[in-house]
């Protein structure tokens, strides 16, 4: 499965904004000491998290699965942190840049279809 390479793009684009989301997120959220670890720890726990848990042979990763997970596993993480990045700028008041944020990832997954079928299938 090879992917188009403006697609890749978006799709790192996307994973760069949900860090941001998340982090954006924590650090409106909380106060004091938390106010520091959310908005820094949360997009570091998120990162960690989407570049350990991999599917081998997906081509957004050049194949390398440092923990080898099931597709629908990784699909799940993928979405968790799609959708948990929109509702966090909605619910820290970003609410334009939530719902763009929302309506361009599930655009993104529209096109990435077959990435998604293939995803289910392994």
């Amino acid at each position: 499965m090879s992917q188009n390479p403006l697609n890749l793009a978006l799709r790192f684009i996307l994973e760069l904004i949900a860090l941001y989301a998340v982090g954006f997120w924590g650090w409106m959220k909380f106060d004091g000491l938390l106010h520091y670890l959310a908005g820094i720890g949360l997009p570091l726990l998120a990162a960690s998290l989407w570049g350990t848990f991999r599917v081998p042979g997906d081509a957004s990763a050049n194949g390398k699965a440092p923990v080898a997970v099931p597709g629908w596993l990784r699909l799940l993480l993928e979405l968790g942190l799609f959708i948990f990045a929109a509702w966090g700028l909605l619910d820290a008041g970003a609410v334009t840049a939530a719902y763009v944020f929302g309506g361009v990832s599930l655009l993104h997954y529209l096109v990435s279809y077959d990435r998604v079928l293939w995803l289910l299938k392994r």
